[in-house]
């Protein structure tokens, strides 16, 4: 009898499986969760308001996270193991852990900028090509390559953001900067002629935003603008960025200048309460006062006005966000109806990281300027002018802090503008109604006549 072998059959541990489509796509998925939440968590949170280096550090590590959790749970749950995730994961920490330790400033920061885009820029691309080689179609590939496009995306905007900030801090600054203390500050006057009108501009702004009123000024008197510790080409400083450190910075910066007082302080919007403050720190060296569209100082108590050092957590992610490119796709930031070459400058510093930091610190310490800028209280019959911008008229508590400013002196005059707030400053009509009401202190001044009622 003729009998015929069967082919052994394959125990089933052996049989070739196909792949777990249902488990890795939901891996994937969590994983992804995991990182988008942990990092939320660290910086709005944990960490929330912390420096920037601190936002993106703890960022960096919550994102790592997850990338970890995809690697182990695809390894030990389905037959798909992504072990190229454990690369990003330990790229990211090992970066998150070196920006918390180290503590790097603006400068080491933007001197990275020339390194981690490049870097990250590779690491996207390699991650895509092994999504593409581990990950079968269908488990998972849809959610993980937005992750890796964002990742090419911020690259690209961050080294793009870098040659912006590098554009802007290599031209030759107009004016000149002063160690005012261990640090330098940056002072353009000009024109002749006296007394000297000093300009100080309002939250985010730099010297360059006075683009349009001091070249007209000019024409009458010598006029300085300046950038306060932090904004545009002045150095970061040590000190909390509140009323009395920026009228001891701007004091020493005029002295080491050469430019002499009494002047015609200018102040728009909080910079308004940084003139106060000024003035009532130094009021033998107060010749005249305006306030373009002044920010309301006294909306706050005197049991409110203790800097906060842990500024909304929005603001806290902001430069981190710039080092990404994204301040130039702010409309505010990318274009401005001031002449050139200010425009240029003032959206150059507008985008960079610099200015979102100045704008978070500035923001928390304004409840301690507006407290110091009540130390104010009276300008005696120094000339001072409030002009306030349309648009703030129909607003009962601005007017009502306007009047109380133009009741500081009794030789003042409160004037309404045909012009919106940032128009006293960017816009032709704007400009010029600020600029008559500086030539009209100045005027006044020179005279010692009072000033017409508006």
């Amino acid at each position: 009898m003729v009998t015929t072998e069967k082919a052994p059959t394959l125990p089933p541990e052996s049989a070739p499986l196909a792949p777990r489509r249902g488990p890795i796509r939901w891996i994937v998925a969590t994983s992804l969760g995991v990182g988008l939440v942990a990092a939320l968590v660290l910086v709005l949170v944990v960490f929330a308001g912390a420096r920037e280096h601190v936002i993106t550090g703890s960022a960096l590590l919550g994102f790592a996270l997850g990338w970890a959790v995809l690697a182990v749970l695809s390894i030990r749950l389905t037959t798909q193991p992504q072990r190229w995730a454990f690369v990003p994961a330990a790229g990211m920490a090992g970066t998150g852990l070196g920006l918390l330790v180290l503590a790097p400033g603006d400068g080491g920061l933007t001197a990275a900028g020339w390194v981690w885009p490049a870097v990250l820029l590779a690491l996207a691309v390699w991650m895509g090509a092994r999504i593409r080689r581990d990950l079968a179609a269908g488990c998972g590939r849809r959610l993980l390559y937005p992750v890796v496009v964002l990742m090419a995306v911020a690259a690209v905007g961050g080294m793009a953001g870098t040659v912006a900030v590098a554009g802007h801090r290599s031209p030759v600054a107009p004016g000149q900067s002063y160690d005012v203390g261990g640090y330098r500050m940056h002072l353009d006057c000009t024109g002749s002629g006296s007394p000297t009108v000093v300009l100080q501009g309002g939250l985010g702004s730099m010297s360059s935003s006075g683009g349009r009123v001091a070249p007209a000024v000019s024409r009458t008197t010598r006029v300085c603008a300046y950038d306060r510790a932090g904004q545009g080409w002045s150095d970061d400083s040590p000190h909390a960025p509140d009323g009395l450190q920026a009228a001891a910075d701007l004091h020493t910066l005029l002295g080491r200048a050469g430019e002499d007082g009494p002047y015609v302080l200018v102040g728009h919007s909080t910079g308004g309460s940084y003139a106060m403050t000024y003035a009532a720190r130094h009021p033998q060296q107060v010749a005249g006062v305006v306030l373009l569209d002044g920010a309301d100082p006294y909306q706050v108590t005197a049991a409110s006005t203790v800097a906060d050092a842990n500024a909304p957590a929005e603001l806290a992610l902001l430069p981190s966000l710039a080092r990404l490119g994204i301040g130039h796709l702010v409309p505010a930031s990318v274009w401005s109806s001031l002449p050139e070459p200010a425009a240029g400058q003032v959206q150059a510093f507008a985008a960079s990281p610099r200015s979102w930091r100045n704008v978070r610190d500035e923001f928390a310490a304004m409840p301690a300027l507006f407290g110091q800028a009540q130390a104010l209280t009276t300008l005696g019959s120094t000339p001072l002018i409030v002009l306030t911008a349309a648009g703030h008229d129909a607003d009962p508590r601005w007017s009502a802090a306007q009047e109380r400013m133009a009741a500081l002196s009794t030789n003042s005059s409160h004037r309404h503008a045909d012009a919106t707030h940032n128009a006293l400053l960017d816009e032709e009509r704007g400009a010029q109604a600020s600029g008559r009401a500086i030539e009209d202190v100045v005027e006044a001044v020179r005279t010692g006549t009072p000033l017409e009622p508006a």
